[in-house]
């Protein structure tokens, strides 16, 4: 299976904007859980069992600022792609491009959670197929 990396038009919020008139850094975050939301929950092809449905929950994030970006009303471009898919765990990576100009690169470890048992849960053999769609290093 060829891995494809997926492309999200994200729009900004004028109220994203900081005192120092660009995108306040902790904005980004929201914009990459945006594109893991159309990922993983949106997409018309996924079903219950393979959209990662049943529960995943953020273990960390990492985040690396290249340029400023600035309110405008054309939508941020980002692009995310799955690694290190284990048992237990996988990650998410972002490149967010804001007129076609790379501006910020981050990544996220997500474990998959049973919210019933209030416990970490593996993966599911449909889930890990899903996963290996969006796989790429």
């Amino acid at each position: 299976m060829t891995a494809v990396r997926h492309t999200v038009a994200v729009p900004m919020r004028w109220s994203d904007m900081d005192a120092y008139q660009h995108v306040n850094n902790v904005a980004f975050l929201g914009y990459f859980e945006t594109a893991r939301v159309d990922l993983f929950f949106d997409q018309p092809t996924h079903d219950e069992e393979t959209g990662l449905r049943r529960g995943i929950v953020v273990a960390s994030h990492q985040i690396a600022y290249k340029r400023p970006v600035v309110y405008s009303a054309d939508p941020l471009r980002i692009q995310i792609w799955v690694s290190g898919v284990r048992a237990a765990s996988f990650t998410c990576h972002y490149e967010l491009f804001d007129h076609g100009e790379l501006a910020v690169t981050g990544s996220t470890v997500l474990v998959p959670f049973d919210f019933a048992i209030n416990r970490p849960r593996r993966l599911t053999a449909a889930e890990k197929v899903f996963l290996a769609a969006h796989h790429d290093d």
